[in-house]
């Protein structure tokens, strides 16, 4: 299910000044993401793959998927990207603030096709 649908929903409820989302996962892991790519269709909160449920090795019981939609152009991350594995919760900031790889080093935006490795 994508956090648009739940925000259409009014299953979560954005204060004005959401601008980023943390998202949470096992082991103290997080990933950060600009609300703008969290509120598109390509954004998704995933439970199953092909019918199937997750498989611990990929992300169960929750894992958070950014990938390409080809029917609909201009959306942001044509590749996975930023997608947290075992995600427990999703955190709605004013600020950026940096995941667990960029704390590490890595590029914020980590854009494959520019070569962003490192920041």
């Amino acid at each position: 299910m994508s956090v648009k649908t739940l925000v259409e929903q009014g299953l979560i409820k954005l204060k004005p000044s959401a601008a980023y989302v943390m998202q949470h996962a096992e082991y103290g892991f997080t990933v950060n993401l600009p609300l703008e790519v969290v509120l598109q269709d390509n954004f998704l909160m995933a439970t199953h793959f092909n019918g199937q449920p997750l498989e611990p090795d990929h992300g169960y019981p929750l894992r958070g998927v950014v990938g390409h939609i080809p029917a609909q152009p201009g959306l942001e991350a044509p590749y996975f990207w930023k997608g947290a594995k075992w995600l427990r919760g999703l955190e709605f900031m004013p600020h950026d603030r940096e995941g667990f790889w960029e704390q590490a080093g890595y590029h914020n935006r980590a854009d494959v096709w520019k070569e962003e490795r490192f920041g």
